[in-house]
């Protein structure tokens, strides 16, 4: 398998867990937090400020506004004229881009289908599942409260939803921007692995 794998996933769909299973499969590397901490030790920043960057996306207008353009559209610019959050998503794009070109590997979010969709051998893949099962996941598995669960899951999926669509003018979760969308919930975890694998090839 010489594919590199990129991940989009709803919060709560499993998403990550699937990533890892499939990098564990064809034993090639997974990276997830790694991006930011790679991001962060080149470019100076904290790590909590990359965190941070993708939260203050909530209102993707607003901030469009106040940014007055868009990552992609001021890099004739120079980096030095940046913002900061334009210089962080730019930070972001420079490791996961050398991580996709050091060979296969599995790469969970950070816009990763939009940044690397110029390089050959990339298959980008979405994860999703009904409500009720990503709440299940994120009460047992990820220790949030049950009564607040399904407001905090439709509040990351916003947050990612606004972060994904300023930075690449694509909408999130659109079908069109991924080679393959499967519902995780439908037959399980271990079975949407499976099904990827089948896809993906050996």
């Amino acid at each position: 398998m010489n594919k590199v794998i990129t991940i989009s996933r709803q919060y709560g769909s499993g998403g990550r867990e699937i990533g890892k299973r499939l990098a564990e499969h064809y034993l090639i590397p997974f990276y997830d937090n790694e991006i930011i901490a790679n991001a962060a030790k080149e470019s100076g920043f904290a790590e909590v400020a990359f965190e941070k960057a993708e939260e203050k996306a909530t209102n993707s207008f607003l901030y469009s506004l106040a940014m007055g353009m868009s990552a992609y559209g001021n890099m004739d610019m120079g980096f030095s004229t940046m913002s900061v959050d334009d210089r962080l998503f730019l930070a972001e794009t420079k490791v996961t881009r050398r991580f996709a070109q050091e060979g296969p590997c599995v790469i969970v979010g950070r816009c990763a289908d939009y940044v690397l969709k110029d390089l050959p051998n990339i298959v980008n893949v979405f994860i999703s599942a009904d409500m009720s099962a990503r709440v299940k996941r994120a009460v047992e598995s990820y220790g949030l409260p049950e009564t607040k669960a399904e407001e905090s899951i439709i509040k990351f999926d916003k947050r990612r939803s606004n972060y994904y669509s300023f930075h690449t003018g694509n909408k999130w979760g659109d079908v069109k921007n991924y080679h393959i969308a499967l519902r995780s919930d439908y037959a399980g975890i271990p079975q949407t692995v499976n099904a990827l694998v089948e896809y993906i090839g050996k």
